[in-house]
């Protein structure tokens, strides 16, 4: 990922037993504990990936990566550290691994301590959940993106992005014992702020991954009204009129999208 993409990943549709929402009310001792027992429940590692994801890769990938492993080896100060872990990580995402750059995000996140690194490390291992099919892996990047929202979170409790990430996260892998977690997460986002743009984008773009296409009209609407030149609001739009049969409006949101698009 370049510069730019480490700016705009945060915001995309983007270890939750360390902090809740900000509140510091657990002490250190017991959150280190909730966290080494989280990864200890892993039923893969950082190691494992790497070792099943290097022999694929070709000789030029290969030596891209050591030759990063390497400088790394040869950094000591915390801020070149952070740097080339950015770059580790923006390699592996280019490779079609975004567990194992979702790590190195991660170790980005764990240096810089900041809201932004936190939410791209939680988007990228939320894009591994969404792409990858093994379980083992999901799970992995499961634990890892919630925990990155809730760090996120702790720090700036007043974003709704983070939450929204964090509702996402859980969507992308439902807790067996609490299925609707991250949509009852989202419906309470609404009701606490009915006319947040980004909520109701958001619960739209669910609403038509289930085909419930005049809902998503519904609250596509209302964010339109909200938001007049959204373009997130527009295009989702195009989908959800041309869902409910009125083509007639589909055509011309899709114009709109594409227009804004270019």
């Amino acid at each position: 990922m370049t510069k730019l993409q480490w700016a705009v990943i945060a915001s995309a549709i983007g270890m939750f037993f360390i902090l809740y929402l900000g509140c510091e009310t657990t002490p250190e001792d017991i959150k280190a504990l909730e966290k080494s027992r989280a990864l200890a429940a892993e039923s893969t590692d950082i190691n494992a990936l790497l070792q099943e994801a290097k022999p694929a890769l070709s000789g030029i990938s290969s030596s891209a990566v050591l030759a990063l492993e390497t400088e790394l080896e040869d950094t000591v100060a915390d801020s070149a550290r952070a740097e080339v872990f950015k770059r580790l990580s923006s390699k592996w995402y280019e490779l079609g691994q975004p567990a194992i750059s979702g790590y190195y995000a991660q170790e980005v996140a764990e240096l810089l301590g900041t809201e932004e690194s936190w939410s791209i490390a939680g988007t990228t291992y939320t894009i591994c959940i969404q792409q990858s099919q093994e379980q083992k892996i999901r799970d992995f990047c499961t634990g890892r993106a919630i925990q990155a929202f809730e760090s996120a979170i702790s720090l700036n409790p007043e974003e709704i992005a983070h939450q929204v990430n964090l509702a996402l996260a859980y969507t992308s892998s439902p807790p067996q014992d609490n299925p609707m977690k991250g949509i009852l997460m989202l419906r309470d986002l609404n009701q606490k702020d009915p006319d947040n743009v980004l909520v109701l984008n958001t619960l739209a773009r669910l609403a038509l991954q289930t085909g419930q296409y005049p809902k998503a009209v519904e609250r596509l609407e209302h964010a339109l009204e909200l938001a007049p030149g959204n373009s997130n609001t527009i295009c989702l739009l195009a989908e959800a009129y041309q869902g409910s049969g009125d083509t007639a409006k589909a055509k011309v949101f899709e114009e709109q999208c594409r227009s804004l698009m270019r």
